[in-house]
């Protein structure tokens, strides 16, 4: 088996879910463990200034080979799993030589995954697919990543005489809860350009990412008993599917594909007496994100007037911005990762990414990070697969990408 499948089955045994609305970072003590581990094997390949924070944020620095003056360049990717769905007790299955057909993931419950609902499978018909057995995710988000990075460092250091430029690796906690480069130490980093390992399918190339928010909205209603409550209750519930009713139908991620943005009703609780709604808001457009936020904003107004002051609170929280404007400076991140995916056979596929990474952020605090592939699909669910091979390419990628820096 090969280093990098090696790296990806040890890491997807630990548990590294994070979880939402936890001011600690690392939001979970569990995302520790994996990085105090990934800290013992970066010293023992000799890496250089391994270290670890309070926060649980991994650096190492793999040594210039050559004197002659290139960017230091920075692969960066995140330890911890998605809240969606469980990341406890992993057990990966490789199904080798995959034929095309159905396949069977867990012979006790009989789930099946089939190229009619998930037809990216059908891409990958002769090469060995890693799926989960139907009971947790995978984790390759972002442990694919993870394990691709170190793969690279594992066989630069054990290779000096291929000449490179200074390299920079970082692992964040808290990506999959939005915090992933909170506290992510740029200046100690030191690294002109960095790339995230944190996309999808073999060949996926993103500097485009969403603007996103967050939005809670908080119904206060007032519950009377229904034999008397005429004139008298106003039912929290019923207010917030009002609300919710008032949003533009078509403008959920059910309906939406490409650049079109979205607000996304993520969970709904309460009781005649009080309600809470949360939701995402997405798109690429800085003017049609901002005109989303407006409308909400209006529709909360609105049902304040129509009902009385107080009734529904709004809270916004901007979470990360499109970072399109920060990478265009740098096109030739795009370029080089372009020609060394086209070396390799890789058809390179420039998408705009549906989501946010690290790299989003970093690059608005003065590190331009566009996103690679891992090589995974379906992410943040039981049906997670991704191609062994795939994984193997992506390593040549990342010591491709070294090779091409190591010629500016």
């Amino acid at each position: 088996m090969s280093e990098v499948i090696n790296h990806f089955l040890k890491y997807v045994s630990y548990d590294t879910q994070s979880k939402d609305e936890v001011d600690a970072v690392p939001s979970t003590s569990k995302q520790r463990i994996l990085a105090e581990e990934l800290v013992k094997e970066l010293q023992a390949m000799k890496a250089a200034d391994v270290r670890i924070d309070e926060r649980s944020y991994v650096y190492a620095t793999i040594p210039a080979t050559m004197d002659k003056a290139v960017p230091v360049l920075g692969f960066v990717a995140h330890m911890d799993t998605s809240p969606a769905y469980s990341g406890a007790d992993v057990k990966p299955q490789i199904v080798k030589n995959y034929d095309g057909k159905d396949i069977l993931m867990n012979a006790d419950t009989g789930l099946t995954m089939s190229p009619e609902d998930f037809p990216d499978l059908l891409k990958y018909i002769g090469q060995d697919i890693i799926t989960t057995d139907g009971t947790t995710l995978l984790g390759a988000d972002d442990k694919a990543g993870v394990a691709e990075i170190m793969t690279m460092a594992e066989y630069l250091l054990a290779h000096p005489e291929i000449p490179h430029g200074t390299i920079r690796i970082g692992f964040t906690p808290d990506e999959e809860v939005g915090r992933g480069a909170d506290f992510f130490d740029v200046k100690g980093f030191a690294a002109d350009v960095a790339y995230t390992v944190d996309g999808g399918g073999l060949g996926e190339l993103e500097y485009e990412n969403f603007n996103a928010a967050s939005a809670r909205v908080l119904i206060h209603g007032s519950s009377i008993h229904p034999g008397s409550s005429k004139g008298r209750m106003r039912n929290a519930l019923l207010m917030g599917m009002e609300f919710h009713n008032m949003l533009p139908a078509a403008e959920n991620p059910m309906y939406t594909e490409g650049y079109e943005g979205f607000y996304h009703l993520d969970s709904m609780t309460g009781s005649v007496e009080e309600a809470r709604l949360d939701y995402i808001i997405r798109d690429h457009s800085k003017k049609k994100f901002e005109d989303k936020k407006e409308f909400m904003t209006r529709v909360a107004d609105y049902l304040n007037h129509r009902y009385q002051s107080g009734t529904v609170e709004l809270i916004l929280k901007d979470s990360y911005f499109n970072m399109k404007e920060k990478i265009e400076p740098h096109m030739y991140l795009i370029d080089i990762a372009k020609t060394a995916m086209e070396d390799l056979g890789i058809e390179p596929l420039v998408t705009p990414i549906r989501g946010g990474t690290d790299g989003a952020r970093l690059s608005y605090e003065g590190l331009p990070c566009p996103n690679l592939c891992t090589g995974g699909y379906n992410y943040h669910g039981k049906f997670e697969f991704i191609p062994v091979q795939s994984m193997e390419k992506v390593v040549k990628l990342l010591l491709k990408i070294v090779e091409k820096f190591a010629e500016k």
